[in-house]
């Protein structure tokens, strides 16, 4: 059948590897969206002073900053963590919060939103190709009546990867430097940055960087 000729040529293993991307990051969107990003709990107070983050950063930051009591939630905030009114929660490492998948990005999932997003990004690529090599143009008002919702599909699709691709761009370069949006967009507001005598206390160069957020 004309199902096995195509199996033979290899003609199928590109639609069967599309598809499983697509699987992949509707995984990988649900996993991201509904895991803890990183919550402060109330019952680590007393080991707040010892965790790894603070040990990593202690000796970059001013000894005159003391970690302060959320005035929302009432937990000891570790040093990066800031109270997210939307989760009501302090998320460590707090990066934003994202309307797109309804939750954090902080210390535990960042990592994997950012595959996410190289995922998506692929997958938006593959489907502008599929839409692109689907367009055949011709001045004409039937060829737009046949043509209208597969245009409009590619157009769409533009819009998307040119947001994620922004997205994940923006991300690798706030990775590369060892900061987060939240601290990036409101450096003049932080403490801990304020008050430091380098401009950004966590950057151990762009190679350390990556390696500490991936590894």
């Amino acid at each position: 059948s004309d199902l096995q000729k195509q199996e033979e040529r290899g003609e199928l293993l590109q639609p069967l590897v599309f598809v499983l991307l697509v699987v992949c990051s509707v995984l990988l969107y649900f996993r991201v969206s509904l895991m803890d990003p990183g919550f402060v709990k109330s019952e680590e107070e007393a080991k707040a002073d010892k965790s790894e983050e603070q040990s990593m950063v202690i000796p970059q930051v001013p000894s005159n900053i003391k970690m302060r009591r959320c005035g929302y939630c009432m937990v000891k905030q570790p040093m990066r963590a800031k109270h997210c009114q939307l989760c009501q929660h302090c998320v460590r490492r707090y990066d934003h919060h994202c309307p797109w998948i309804e939750n954090c990005v902080g210390e535990k999932n960042h990592p994997l939103f950012i595959v996410y997003l190289s995922v998506q990004l692929i997958v938006l690529l593959w489907g502008a190709h599929v839409a692109w090599s689907g367009l055949y143009f011709e001045q004409s008002w039937d060829w737009l009546q046949h043509n209208v919702l597969l245009l409009m599909s590619f157009l769409l699709i533009v819009i998307f990867t040119t947001v994620v691709l922004l997205l994940l761009i923006s991300h690798l370069y706030l990775i590369s430097c060892n900061t987060t949006t939240w601290e990036f967009m409101s450096h003049h507001r932080i403490s801990y940055l304020r008050h430091s005598e380098s401009e950004n206390p966590f950057d151990q160069g762009v190679i350390l960087n990556l390696w500490r957020f991936f590894c």
